[in-house]
């Protein structure tokens, strides 16, 4: 079976969430991929050639042969039912389709935290003032939302790991690393995912900028 063509466009900071989780996806499938950066900080991904790629101009994109999609829970879902030798979500339906509920749910809600604890905390150790009572408010949310989800004899959300746990682990960290109070269970958990292999291929190239 042929190697199959695919190229992934990232942010080139490596300081998205979004697109580490498109490639740590790429790397737990152990699928070959050319990797392109787009500079967010000069608005390249507005650029005539890249905006026809990417129909939403956002990173990460992802082309396969001549299909490009952009959003990264969609790519992380096409790449496990375009090559579902190695999962990245649960084989079962309902646990799957809670591990999407938890992707979306960290994309669209949480945005105190979001805005006030950047991913330049997880990635280049940069530090923040106290949370404010609304991000504080969040992180209750956040912290408790975990705690139903993760079970008491397994350090993965659902027994094997899925994608969804890197996700969730991104997001507490954003508290965690930068010295916030975090339940200790959680911060186990969050360092434990943190150490994956592929996690750690991300972490060896996001860079501060310059």
């Amino acid at each position: 079976m042929p190697c199959p063509s695919l190229h992934l466009y990232t942010d080139a900071q490596f300081a998205s969430p979004y697109a580490m989780s498109v490639f740590v996806t790429l790397h737990e499938k152990q699928l070959p991929f050319d990797l392109s950066t787009v500079d967010l900080a000069n608005n390249a991904n507005h650029a005539p050639d890249y905006a026809a790629t990417s129909l939403t101009r956002r990173v990460p994109t992802l082309i396969h042969d001549d299909f490009a999609l952009s959003e990264s829970s969609a790519i992380t879902e096409y790449l496990d039912e375009t090559f579902p030798d190695t999962p990245v979500y649960p084989r079962d339906r309902r646990l799957r389709a809670r591990a999407r509920q938890i992707q979306a749910w960290l994309r669209s809600d949480l945005l105190p935290i979001r805005q006030e604890r950047s991913t330049e905390v997880v990635f280049y150790g940069s530090r923040h003032a106290p949370l404010s009572a609304t991000a504080q408010a969040a992180a209750q949310k956040l912290f408790a939302a975990a705690d139903a989800l993760l079970s008491a004899d397994s350090p993965n959300l659902f027994g094997a790991w899925c994608i969804a746990d890197t996700d969730l682990a991104l997001m507490l960290n954003r508290l965690v690393l930068n010295g916030d109070a975090v339940p200790q269970r959680l911060k186990d958990y969050a360092a434990h995912q943190w150490q994956r292999p592929t996690v750690q291929k991300w972490l060896e190239l996001a860079r501060p900028p310059l």
